[in-house]
C-alpha cells in the first residue's frame, strides 16, 4: 500500500511541475508585420514613401469613385503628418475584373511609372479591388494604365512601390 501511495505521489508532483517548458525572457522577432490590411485605404505620398489612409466615412462601390478620391488629396490631418497626393490625372476611366484592373486615360501619363504617383494609383486600386472583390488578394492584382497614344504602362503590383 505504501508503495502505491509513493507511486501516486510521484505522479502527482510530476503533474503538478508541467511539461518541463522552462520560461524565456523576451525574444526580438523584427518589425512588426506590415504591408496591406483588409479595408478600403487610399494610399498617399510622403517623404519616407507611400503610406495607406483607411477610408473610414465613405463607401466606395466603383473604382472610377476611388480615383476620385485619391486626386482630391488626404484629409487635412493627413496632410499635416506630411501626407500628398502626386495623382494628376485629366479624363480617366478604370475597370477591374478579378485580379487585373486598367485605367484608360484620355491623353498621355506625365509619369515614369516607376514614381509615387502611379505607386499611390496603383496600391489604391488593388486595395479597392480586393474590397469590391473579396475573392481577390491585394498583392495579386495587377494595375495596366493605358494612355491614349503611347504604349501601356505596367502592369504592376502594389509591392513594387511600398518601401520594406
Amino acid at each position: 500500500m505504501k508503495v502505491r501511495q509513493g507511486v501516486v505521489v510521484a505522479a502527482l508532483g510530476i503533474a503538478l511541475m508541467g511539461c518541463g517548458v522552462q520560461p524565456t525572457g523576451v525574444i526580438g522577432a523584427g518589425e512588426p508585420a506590415s504591408g496591406p490590411t483588409r479595408g478600403m485605404r487610399l494610399y498617399f505620398a510622403s517623404d519616407s514613401g507611400l503610406r495607406g489612409v483607411p477610408l473610414l466615412d465613405k463607401e466606395v462601390k466603383d473604382l472610377n469613385a476611388v480615383v476620385k478620391l485619391l486626386a482630391a488629396g488626404p484629409p487635412p490631418a493627413e496632410q499635416r503628418n506630411g501626407l500628398t497626393s502626386l495623382v494628376q490625372l485629366g479624363g480617366y476611366s478604370v475597370t477591374g475584373t478579378g485580379t487585373r484592373v486598367t485605367v484608360r486615360l484620355d491623353g498621355p501619363y506625365a509619369e515614369s511609372g516607376r514614381d509615387q504617383g502611379t505607386g499611390q494609383l496603383v496600391c489604391t486600386l488593388a486595395r479597392a479591388q480586393s474590397v469590391l472583390d473579396p475573392k481577390v488578394r491585394t498583392d495579386d492584382v495587377e494595375v495596366t494604365l493605358r494612355p491614349s497614344g503611347s504604349a501601356a504602362l505596367g502592369p504592376y503590383r502594389c509591392a513594387e512601390f511600398l518601401n520594406g
